[in-house]
């Protein structure tokens, strides 16, 4: 557990997880969400700081200042090395962007602060900055069905997204807490109530750490 700042919880999991919808679900008790995904959109999004490097290193997936997302996605996850030189252009904007928001106030009043990353284990510095990681799982024939049936991406590319990140067995080891999504809303609600507890007690535990030491060094 790291020793200053507030309480941070990493969540993850792989696309078509439910990872937002659990994000809100935790919101819903307090915690204050830095979503690394929105970030990115937002940087992204027409006059984002990414857009006119992308269009540099991407030539033809920009149009007019609009990033045409499928273009590029069918793009870079058919091509691992074309995936990591997108990742080295948007990867260093989110992580500074999301340095700013878990430094806000709006983090430090939070009771712990949610750290959404898709990619929190694959991605260099995001597990130094969490106390606890949590993963939101399905099995991969669920994630095809959800992507496919509401993002309307094609079967082959959402197999490929899921072969780009990290394999479901490694998340699950390398996660401190697992919440299964594979039925409805109700069903994840009790569970994200449940850890909601117990972060809740691990986040005041870190306070009155924090407190006992500021206690030892005063004169």
């Amino acid at each position: 557990m790291r020793s200053s700042g507030p309480f941070v919880v990493g969540l993850t999991g792989g696309v078509g997880s439910g990872k937002s919808t659990a994000a809100d679900l935790f919101a819903a008790h307090g915690a204050y969400v830095v979503d690394a995904d929105a970030i990115s959109h937002q940087l992204t999004a027409p006059g984002g700081d990414a857009v006119g490097v992308i269009a540099e290193a991407f030539p033809g997936v920009v149009h007019n200042g609009v990033l045409d997302r499928p273009a590029l996605r069918e793009r870079v996850f058919a091509q691992p090395a074309e995936l990591q030189r997108l990742e080295a252009i948007v990867h260093p904007l989110v992580r500074a962007a999301t340095e700013v928001a878990m430094r806000s106030d709006n983090a430090r009043r939070a009771p712990y602060v949610i750290h959404m990353v898709p990619l929190l284990f694959e991605s260099r510095g995001y597990a130094e900055r969490i106390d606890c990681a949590v993963l939101v799982d399905v099995d991969e024939a669920t994630q095809v069905r959800r992507v496919s049936s509401t993002r309307g991406v094609p079967e082959a590319t959402v197999r490929n997204i899921i072969a780009a990140q990290m394999p479901r067995r490694e998340r699950m080891l390398r996660t401190q807490f697992i919440i299964d999504n594979e039925q409805d809303r109700p069903a994840l609600a009790l569970q994200v109530d449940a850890l909601h507890r117990v972060l809740l007690a691990n986040a005041i535990r870190r306070f009155a750490n924090v407190v006992d030491q500021a206690g030892e060094s005063s004169p």
